[in-house]
């Protein structure tokens, strides 16, 4: 009996123990080494579906007001020309002077074809401060020549409107409500015009004819006379594009198209969007109108396809207003 228990201890235990140890070592070399990927936890098999945003057609108010950064400016110089051509023969006023519009600033004496004088006066064309006049009695003066320049004590305040913005006015605007900063109460400005960039210049030093263009238009509006500002003041100049009271609305991050017209995707029951035309209102720059081609509670998507979601100013997709 003590043989055989000897043998055991000897041959059978430590057989035994190398088996038990060989197996948790294959386990451990299949687990770091050999490892079946689930279809669960590989990369090429998610677990869940990403859906497009979506919001509801509802009805709304759309308060169009484009509001841009201006400067006041003091209105251009006004040019007086010469009638004729000829000789000073008079002069009445001194540069930096004052003077009222129509007032005498020389006398001119040219020569008739039969050999008599013949006179004219240069008046002021506007009111305001000479601020160029250097004419001297004896000066030989040609006609249409610029003789003098009288600068009016008038202003304007000037801005500057990106094409995009351009799209939101749907008409002309004739005025513009305007903040000075540390001015002035807010006041409205009048004879506003807006005047289209110049193309660029093909010719210009390193000019490429085929790069965008980043040109901008310039609004420009009078400031009243009785309002007290200085030259370089900066503003706030609000046009008024008009109001559009309950109406059909969707964000402009939804609409892909120009002004007037655009595309939108609408939700369906196959999942996949149905692309839909519709026609345009105004804009604030983050809802737009649509005056038809959907109905109150259709839902579309909130960003066209393929469309980065932060468009600019919240403008159309696809024509950057």
């Amino acid at each position: 009996m003590g043989a055989r228990v000897g043998v055991a201890r000897r041959w059978i235990f430590p057989i035994i123990w190398m088996v038990i140890f060989a197996v948790i070592g294959a386990a451990l070399v299949k687990l770091a080494f050999f490892a079946e990927a689930s279809e669960e936890s590989a990369p090429e098999f998610p677990t869940g579906a990403i859906a497009e945003p979506t919001v509801s057609v509802e009805r709304g108010t759309i308060h169009n007001d484009v509001t841009v950064d201006g400067t006041i400016a003091a209105d251009a110089a006004i040019p007086g020309r010469a009638a004729i051509s000829g000789e000073v023969r008079k002069v009445s006023a001194a540069p930096g002077q004052w003077v009222d519009a129509g007032a005498e600033l020389a006398q001119i004496r040219g020569m008739n074809d039969d050999g008599t004088n013949k006179w004219s006066i240069l008046k002021a064309p506007a009111s305001g401060t000479l601020s160029s006049f250097e004419l001297i009695v004896g000066q030989q003066v040609g006609v249409g020549e610029t003789i003098v320049e009288v600068a009016p004590p008038t202003f304007s305040v000037v801005a500057s409107i990106a094409p995009a913005q351009q799209y939101r006015l749907t008409t002309q605007p004739t005025e513009a409500e305007v903040a000075i900063t540390g001015g002035p109460a807010p006041f409205t400005c009048t004879g506003l015009t807006i005047t289209a960039a110049p193309p660029p210049s093909s010719t210009a030093s390193g000019a490429d004819p085929g790069a965008g263009s980043t040109a901008v238009a310039t609004v420009r509006c009078a400031v009243p006379s009785d309002v007290k500002v200085f030259a370089g003041l900066a503003a706030k100049v609000t046009i008024a594009g008009g109001v559009a009271e309950d109406v059909l609305v969707v964000p402009t991050t939804a609409v892909e198209g120009g002004s007037g017209t655009g595309v939108v995707y609408v939700s369906s029951a196959t999942g996949e969007p149905e692309t839909r035309e519709v026609t345009l209102g105004i804009s604030d720059g983050t809802l737009v109108e649509v005056a038809s081609g959907l109905d109150e509670g259709d839902t579309v998507l909130q960003f066209v396809p393929g469309a980065p979601a932060d468009t600019q100013n919240g403008a159309f997709v696809g024509v950057g207003g």
